[in-house]
């Protein structure tokens, strides 16, 4: 791993605001790091407030949307909301059709079929909702690229509101509304809402028409928190806030849905990361496996032990999915090293018998061993179909721009993105995502990093310094858990590979005469040696608390370990 310290913050700042908020040098640093120099911003970063969200009406086409949806319910039009199968686009029709299903009787539900119809809006949706007299289609974490989907609704008579978060292409779609804050002509102050936070502005806007606060729209925000964490877009401005609350809610009165997939999380207080680690994962298996409208079901469910049964189900379809990407994980790897292309740029494999589900995980995990921009193809109807990652630093979209003119459609992010393409472009466009890949990826990006926010001492880590440092959560992109260096750190003597296969670290280290703590280094169990014969070393790690036994210390989780 490449070890980068983040920049020393100008000194003068440092110490104002250490001085004015009446803490410690590190913590200030830290605050300044993320953008951080005033009490008042300090105060609304450490205690966010409801009241600080944007006004929804900034939104281009947010009044159009408002107006659009009074008709409908005012006519008792059939309302028909439309999500992607995802994480995102589950928690968003849920949270849609919830909220106007307190409105109006007329309101259902449209998930695609992953394996039929594929990502996005689909004519087999819109024919669907023409069959069965739905007038308004609500499309969330989706569509802002479907101009011709639009375009054939319209010539049913079936109006769209779109709610997306993903970069438009050149032309916007020809619909009732088009809410995307990352639209060129859309001045909105927060572009990297997720497509359920596009969602949730939208009930915003409209809690207005029933002179609902906002606090009485809380209850929505487990959902937006989950769609947060899973979409892994920045957890700050609107972000940090939906996600802080959407958290209080988690842990204190979640929906039947969410608490039954909670309980079998043996902590006292969720954070994001257990919401990204193990309630996601399982939200995301229905769609992967079966179909996403178990995963709107079972959101949706106002009945506990009904939400309990619906949860069986995904439990099975999570524990499926783990087998199956393990498997697929396995091939991938076995065809990569039969290839014996150690000096490619880029990742491309494909097998037509992969399952579609799975291909974005298989993704990920190749990226992660090698550490390259990565795309899985499997087989779709007569196109192939593809999940693409990327490497940190690295806009994957941009290559794939570079390369559209082998690709039939694409869509997503900067780190990652979904394509399908004709069978026979495959050679030809694994050739040019290749050379646009190894002409535009900067040497210093093809390898890992280890982003270090500053160094410390280990007397620094004291109680208070924890008790401070804890209150920077939620933690995600743009305000990650803070990594900090310690150099000249000795073992006391007792370290040991620890794990059923002995792959993990754990060592307790010290800094002179000071007083040692315990470190446990998840998958560093080959480092032992470098902290053996009293040799003095360097640490990169966070701070975390240790509970065993009754007893709360604190300790350091080992992210790498150097001479």
């Amino acid at each position: 791993m490449r070890w980068t310290l983040k920049p020393i913050p100008e000194k003068t700042t440092v110490s104002n605001l250490a001085k004015s908020l009446g803490v410690e040098q590190p913590i200030a640093r830290l605050l300044v790091q993320r953008g951080i120099t005033t009490f008042d911003q300090a105060k609304t970063f450490f205690r966010p407030k409801l009241s600080d969200l944007h006004d929804p009406f900034l939104m281009k086409d947010m009044d159009k949307a408002v107006q659009r949806i009074e008709l409908a319910l005012l006519n008792k039009e059939r309302i028909l909301v439309y999500g992607d199968y995802d994480v995102d686009g589950t928690t968003a029709v849920a949270m849609m059709a919830t909220y106007l299903t307190t409105k109006s009787n007329s309101v259902a539900t449209y998930i695609p079929d992953r394996f039929d119809e594929g990502y996005g809006i689909s004519y087999k949706g819109i024919d669907y909702a023409s069959d069965n007299d739905f007038s308004l289609i609500i499309a969330l974490d989706c569509g802002v690229k479907a101009i011709d989907k639009v375009n054939y609704a319209k010539s049913k008579n079936i109006d769209f509101i779109i709610c997306d978060h993903h970069r438009p292409g050149e032309n916007i779609p020809e619909a009732q509304a088009v809410l995307d804050p990352k639209r060129q002509d859309c001045s909105y102050p927060f572009q990297e809402l997720c497509g359920c936070g596009v969602g949730f502005k939208l009930i915003q806007a409209l809690g207005r028409t029933f002179n609902e606060s906002i606090d009485d729209l809380k209850p929505y925000l487990d959902l937006v928190a989950t769609a947060i964490g899973a979409d892994i877009v920045p957890i700050v401005g609107e972000n940090r806030i939906l996600t802080y609350f959407g958290l209080q809610i988690i842990n204190s009165n979640p929906r039947p849905g969410l608490q039954v997939l909670i309980q079998n999380i043996n902590k006292k207080i969720l954070t994001i990361t257990d919401v990204v680690f193990n309630i996601a994962p399982r939200i995301n298996a229905a769609g992967r496996m079966k179909h996403g409208n178990y995963a709107v079901s079972l959101l949706m469910e106002p009945n506990t032990e009904t939400a309990a049964k619906a949860a069986q189900d995904i439990e099975t379809f999570n524990t499926d999915r783990r087998a199956l990407d393990q498997d697929i994980t396995t091939q991938a790897l076995q065809q990569i090293e039969s290839l014996n292309e150690p000096h490619r740029a880029t990742t491309v494999v494909y097998d037509e018998s992969w399952n579609k589900g799975v291909i974005g995980i298989v993704a990920s995990r190749l990226t992660e061993t090698y550490y390259r921009p990565t795309v899985v193809f499997t087989k779709s109807g007569d196109n192939l179909t593809a999940s693409v990652r990327s490497v940190r630093g690295f806009d994957v979209y941009r290559a794939l721009q570079q390369c559209s003119h082998y690709i039939e459609q694409f869509g997503g992010h900067k780190y990652a993105a979904g394509l399908t393409l004709n069978p026979t472009n495959y050679e030809a466009f694994k050739n040019a995502f290749e050379q646009e890949v190894k002409t535009t990826l900067p040497d210093d990006l093809k390898t890992p990093e280890l982003s270090i926010d500053m160094a410390l001492n280990l007397p620094d880590i004291t109680p208070k310094f924890y008790r401070i440092l804890k209150q920077f959560a939620p933690f995600g992109p743009q305000n990650m858990t803070p990594t900090f260096t310690t150099n000249e750190v000795i073992e006391t003597g007792f370290g040991k590979r620890v794990g059923q296969d002995s792959t993990h670290l754990k060592i307790s280290v010290k800094q002179q005469n000071e007083p040692p703590i315990d470190c446990i280094g998840f998958g560093l169990g080959d480092k032992l040696e470098l902290t053996q014969n009293g040799a003095a070393f360097s640490i990169a790690y966070s701070v975390e608390e240790n509970e065993w036994d009754g007893r709360v210390k604190l300790q350091l989780k080992l992210k790498d370990i150097k001479p």
